[in-house]
């Protein structure tokens, strides 16, 4: 009796580690995909461990250049929820495709009610604060680089959690106001720290930094002339705008060429700076920009 008693309790301990064993890998199954790393750190602070997060566009990598490989719409396939940031080139294609051939995945456009910018054609001709040439039909997705936007950004990645899990909706809405409140404090930090910058302009390869531009009154000049390299001529343009400006500071993303970039930065006398607007460590990243921005 007492051997089969054991051998009873043996079988009972290994299903109960069988069943833990698949509740493991259930809750590991429990994905969403996200497009950029700055998402991935706005959905770890609202959903803590509730999901595995995936990120679609490696870091170091341009989302606007960045071509997706048939594997990973296998990835994304397996997703409960794909947020994408809206207006990025490939995000609208491959979503079309995602939604045909896995319409269980929910499908989210993060930017819905941020007040979206027209695109940088970069002729250097600005005429406001927001670092806008006013791009007929194209709309810049760098909406990443305002806390302003994010409060909504969030808000819409929230909304999304609470529908597809409503039994962890206190947990997702008590990290939101948290992650509002982070948000809020970046935003006053880098307010603070342009509030007496030496000038309000700034050169950057690549113009990914137009909303945080439009946020705090700057002008945004992209190196960049139609998304390829400058000519001679355009930037000599660039540079005479510049004098002109009285402008110290040069941005590179990290990723890409910074050739262009020293030179300009020679012939103004200003400073070169590398920074990296795809990071994940979101706030961090920006607060570093307002604090060069903010040297005398």
């Amino acid at each position: 009796m007492k051997k089969y008693l054991s051998i009873l309790s043996l079988s009972l301990l290994l299903l109960a580690c069988n069943s833990a064993t698949k509740n493991k890998d259930a809750a590991r199954e429990r994905v969403v995909t996200v497009t950029i790393e700055p998402q991935r750190f706005f959905l770890e602070q609202l959903a803590g461990d509730a999901y595995t997060i995936n990120t679609l566009v490696p870091p170091g990598t341009s989302p606007e250049t960045y071509e997706p490989s048939p594997s990973v719409m296998i990835e994304m396939g397996k997703s409960d929820i794909y947020f994408r940031v809206g207006e990025l080139g490939f995000e609208k294609v491959w979503s079309a495709r995602l939604e045909q051939n896995n319409p269980d995945v929910a499908i989210v456009d993060c930017s819905t009610g941020i007040d979206l910018m027209e695109g940088d054609q970069h002729s250097h001709d600005h005429s406001d604060h927001a670092g806008r040439d006013h791009a007929e039909g194209a709309l810049d997705p760098h909406v990443w680089s305002s806390p302003v936007a994010m409060s909504v950004f969030t808000k819409n990645m929230l909304e999304a959690l609470v529908k597809a899990d409503p039994g962890n909706e206190p947990l997702y809405r008590s990290n939101y106001e948290m992650l509002s409140q982070r948000i809020n404090a970046t935003d006053s930090t880098i307010r603070a720290l342009l509030q007496d910058a030496s000038t309000d302009a700034f050169i950057i390869f690549h113009p990914a930094l137009g909303y945080f531009a439009r946020d705090y009154g700057l002008h945004q000049y992209s190196i960049e002339f139609e998304g390829k390299n400058p000519s001679p001529s355009q930037i000599r343009k660039l540079v005479d705008l510049a004098r002109k400006e009285k402008i110290n500071t040069v941005f590179i993303q990290r990723g890409f060429d910074a050739k262009n970039a020293k030179v300009i930065a020679e012939e103004i006398d200003a400073e070169l700076f590398e920074i990296d607007p795809m990071t994940y460590k979101w706030d961090e990243e920006l607060i570093k920009i307002a604090t060069i921005l903010s040297r005398h």
